[in-house]
This record gives structure tokens, sequence and C-alpha cells, in this order.
């Protein structure tokens, strides 16, 4: 017997597909000449889908379950093929398993930095990474766009397109919210759900995936951050406040003078000599006022509360082989609840001579400390 004979005796009639890497999103069930049996048994587990491809073209899919594969079973592939009374054993058709499971450890970060105009610092240059949960949603785009005649399609080969996509979807975004820096480092967990918006447009029709969170963390430049600790920032916006302000104050003396003038030319009535002497009076306060101002530099006016609070120590932290942040310590309790910030993450602030792990940073310890009470010692050594 020859081996081409002796392959097509060997043909098994299960078609399956077992694999527990969650790594693969595709994969293309290996027969020889494509070739299965009439009767042939398919097993299709959950989180998986079936599809079957006949010279190229999109034939019949199965969800998850146990199927026979007869001509009732197969009513595409039965019309592309020409069965008009079942078909003979063997039968030609590719099948392609596909992984509908989502994918959570997708990570992204903007291989350059965005340029943002920002009223208060002029044009700062903001970086962005985090993580992306996908899955397929598609199976016949992913197949015609992606996997075309490879065997599989791990997510590796497409986490680069996914970066690409990420990327420009971020550029696109922060430049048509046109908010400034601070806006933008406070307001992240809102422009994550816009940007998973914005990636979505961009790659459902396109390669039949569906985008199921966005996790973002956006960092500005480290001067930036000096200064919003240093609270110029604050000093701005303070600034501009005064500056809507002082037109209208001027603008109310301006009514209040006129008004007074009116009044003092009623010549009727002791409503205007009063008005008069009030207006003689106010005017020599203005005189001495503006002499004042002359001759000695205004005095700034005393703060109406008190002082703002010092701002927290702030901490760059080391994530996927980038540094992030700053952040402050409380904002990096969701980081260690996910398992992204660990003891032995390095992190780094100002003062310190080097990068340290963060379990030996005094003001982080506290965030790997054990939730509750250590446990009571037992009935013996109490009793001891």
């Amino acid at each position: 017997m020859g081996i081409i004979a002796k392959l097509k005796g060997e043909l098994v009639d299960i078609i399956e597909w077992l694999d527990d890497s969650r790594s693969t999103l595709a994969w293309r069930f290996p027969r020889y000449e494509n070739e299965i049996k009439n009767g042939a048994e398919l097993i299709v587990r959950e989180g998986q889908q079936a599809v079957f491809v006949y010279r190229g073209k999109l034939a019949d899919k199965f969800g998850p379950g146990h199927y026979q594969l007869v001509t009732e079973n197969l009513p595409i592939l039965s019309t592309l093929q020409g069965w008009e009374h079942g078909f003979r054993s063997p039968f030609r058709s590719e099948v392609y398993f596909i992984n509908t499971r989502p994918v959570t450890d997708l990570r992204w970060g903007t291989p350059s930095p965005v340029t943002v105009r920002d009223p208060d610092f002029t044009m700062v240059q903001v970086r962005a990474n985090g993580l992306c949960v996908l899955r397929i949603a598609a199976p016949e785009i992913f197949l015609r766009e992606i996997i075309g005649t490879d065997s599989s399609v791990s997510t590796e080969e497409i986490s680069e397109l996914l970066r690409r996509v990420i990327t420009q979807a971020f550029s696109d975004m922060v430049l048509e919210s046109k908010l400034g820096v601070i806006d933008l480092q406070g307001k992240q967990t809102e422009l994550a759900g816009k940007l998973k918006d914005y990636v979505q447009e961009r790659v459902d029709d396109e390669f039949g995936l569906k985008i199921d969170d966005i996790v973002m963390t956006i960092t500005l430049p480290e001067e930036v951050t000096e200064a919003m600790t240093r609270g110029v920032a604050r000093g701005v916006e303070q600034a501009r406040y005064l500056d809507n302000v002082g037109p209208m104050d001027r603008l109310q003396q301006g009514a209040a003078a006129e008004a007074m003038v009116e009044a003092a030319r009623n010549p009727g009535g002791g409503a205007g000599s009063m008005m008069g002497a009030g207006l003689g009076m106010a005017l020599g306060q203005q005189m001495g006022n503006m002499m004042g101002g002359m001759a000695a530099p205004a005095q700034q006016a005393a703060p109406a509360g008190p002082p703002p609070l010092p701002a927290a120590q702030q901490f760059h932290v080391e994530i996927s082989g980038q540094a992030s942040g700053p952040f402050a310590p409380d904002q990096l309790r969701p980081f260690v609840a996910g398992g992204q910030v660990t003891p032995a993450t390095l992190v780094w602030t100002t003062g310190m001579p080097g990068w340290a792990a963060a379990q030996t940073v005094p003001a982080l310890a506290a965030l790997f400390a054990p939730a509750g009470p250590p446990p009571l010692p037992n009935a013996q050594q109490a009793g001891a």
C-alpha cells in the first residue's frame, strides 16, 4: 500500500480543536487534501466557532455543539459543490476553528508623543498606554481580512495592527476633544470610554473585531507635572478669573458714576444737593486713590480663604517596561488590585537617588499591606 493510499485509509472521522493556550485566534483543521468522510463528527466547544470554506468561499458555520456532517447539516456547502442527492465520501472542504473568547492581555502604547494645544502650557506632548480587551465578533470578516491562507493566527500577529489603530484613534480623539492637558489627565476614565468607541469604528467592519474595554493612562512631560505640583496651573486659572472680573468691575463703577452725575444735575429737590455732595466726596476719594496708585505700587489683596493644601507626593511607576505617571499613592491602588503594580515594581519620585522597589518606599508600603488583622493565636497558645 502506498503512502497516499495509507493516509486516505487512515482518515479520522472526528473534527475538533483542543487548545488551552488562549493565544491562538484561528486554527485550520489539518486534513490530507482537506478530505472529510461522510457522516464525520464535528465537535465545537464553548468559546469556539467552526467555519467551512470551499475553494475560498465561506460556507456553513457551526456554534458550540456536537454535529454529524451529512447533507442536511451542510446546506451552503451542498449548494457550492452541487450535491443534488447527497454527497459521496470523502468530500473536500477546509475547516477553520475561530476562538470567540475575549483576549484580555493586549497591551498598547503610543510609540511617539501626541502634541496637544494647551491654554496654560501652550504646546505639550503627551503619551498614553494601557490594555485592550477584544474578541472576534464576525468570523467571516476576520477570515477574509486577517486569516487569508494562513493555517493559524495568534494574538501576536494582530497586536501590532491593533496598536497602530489605537494610537491613531487616541491622537484623533485628543485633537477633536480640544481639552488641555490638565483636563486630559483628570478625565482619563471618561476618555477611555470615548477611545473605545473611536477604535470600535475602525475594527468592526474592517477586521471583524469587537472592543470590549480599553484601559488608558495618560502621561504628561515631567516639567509640566512639576509645574502642576507647584501650583503654577492654579495660579494661571486665578489670573484668568481676575482678568474676566476686572472689566466688569470697571463697567459697574462707570455706571455708578454716571448715575451720580445725572442726579447732581437735577436742581430740584434735596436729592440733587445730597447727591452732589456725595459725588464730590466720591470724586475726591477716586482722585486720592489714583494719586496713591501713582505714588506707590498697588498692593495685592489678601486671600479670602486659607492657602491651598500641599500637593500629594507623586511617583513615576514602571508599567510594561515603560515609565508611567506620575501618580499619587491613592491613584496606584487600582493598578495594585489589577496586578499591574506589585511590591517588586520599580518606582521613583523627586528626592530619590534612583529607581527602587515599591515595597521599600515607606509612602507606598501600605498599598501592599494585608487587608485585615493577622489571625488570632490558636487555643493552646492562648492557654499557655
